[in-house]
């Protein structure tokens, strides 16, 4: 009987429609975080190729710097991840909540 065993998937659907593996995955010293990049640690993250804990370990990152990611991918897709463009889609949201 197999119990508690951490089964994971040997790839997932990466944020661009591509498989991605562990191999894929941006290097761990990370310093250049371009859309494309955190759109594909939260795309290993939401389908269980990285457990968050890793995640957040392996980047470096707060809990609060990846939520912030995940909501963006979740409210806007890649184009929230954009820095330049994140006031624009956060007031877009919020006006979206209120009606």
């Amino acid at each position: 009987m197999i119990e508690n065993q951490d089964i994971r998937p040997a790839q997932v659907i990466g944020p661009l429609g591509e498989p991605l593996t562990l191999a894929d995955l941006p290097p761990p010293d990370t310093k250049r975080w371009v859309v494309r990049r955190k759109a594909e640690v939260v795309a290993a993250v939401n389908g269980g190729l990285l457990s968050l804990d890793e995640a957040l370990a392996r980047y470096r990152l707060t809990l609060e710097e990846f939520a912030s990611w995940q909501r963006a991918v979740d409210r806007s897709g890649m184009h929230g991840l954009r820095v330049t463009k994140l006031q624009h889609y956060r007031e877009l949201y919020q006006r979206q909540q209120k009606y």
